[in-house]
């Protein structure tokens, strides 16, 4: 159960207490980050259907949104953020690692939260009310996501990146694999498509980092969290039958 507690409390907002974290906790706590997101997309789905009750389908989008970042309080955004503003400018791999590091936002990264936020307020709108089964994909592959990112090299020696990756271990990995499954079954062919997309979006971050960065780091995990989620919400929001 400490596993359990550590994937809340580095995966959510959630106040949880554990005990001092030892060697490899945090990788192991990995076999329930797609359960964690199954948790938050079961708040996302309840929260999207009860709005809808009330406010119309583009308000309601906004505030799941907005409900979205409260649960996880901002992590994964301001990871996005932080790629944003590193990747995106035209400077040396050590000048771009200095940039991620910096607490100030640059243009490049307002710009990508801003269109990254318009783009899964949308996608939101559009989808079909109740999409239990979108909500509870989008973060739980999104998490899953993380794993794949996570046994790539780090860009910073000693960094959390290095620590994340020793507990990571092959049964950790088949656990984890259990709700994505059952969640392909269920969601039919745009889960399908949806989750192959974001193994592929993956690879491309994965190589994309290695080539700009030399590897990953935290921002990245969050970068692979927030894109993997709206490419699920944007395959179920699409006008396909």
């Amino acid at each position: 159960m400490n596993s359990l507690l550590f994937a809340l409390g580095f995966l959510t907002s959630i106040p949880v207490r554990t005990p001092a974290p030892q060697p490899g906790e945090l990788g192991r706590a990995g076999v329930w980050f797609p359960i964690v997101g199954l948790f938050i997309g079961a708040i996302l789905a309840g929260a999207q259907y009860a709005l809808n009750q009330v406010f119309s389908p583009l308000l309601s989008a906004a505030l799941v949104v907005a409900l979205w970042a409260l649960l996880t309080g901002g992590l994964h955004l301001d990871g996005l953020a932080d790629c944003g503003d590193g990747l995106l400018a035209a400077v040396s791999r050590e000048r771009r690692l200095e940039i991620m590091h910096d607490p100030r936002l640059g243009t490049f990264g307002g710009a990508t939260l801003i269109l990254h936020l318009l783009l899964k307020t949308f996608a939101i709108a559009t989808l079909p009310v109740p999409s239990i089964i979108a909500f509870l994909l989008a973060p739980s592959i999104a998490r899953w996501a993380i794993l794949i990112i996570a046994v790539q090299p780090s860009a910073r020696p000693g960094g959390m990146g290095e620590a994340f990756k020793q507990g990571l271990k092959r049964t950790v990995y088949i656990g984890a694999a259990v709700v994505p499954i059952v969640l392909i079954v269920l969601g039919g062919w745009r889960a399908i498509v949806a989750v192959g997309l974001v193994h592929l979006v993956a690879w491309g971050i994965i190589r994309l980092t290695r080539s700009r960065l030399g590897g990953v780091t935290g921002d990245v995990f969050g970068l692979t969290v927030e894109v993997s989620e709206l490419i699920v919400l944007l395959v179920f929001a699409a006008a396909l039958y």
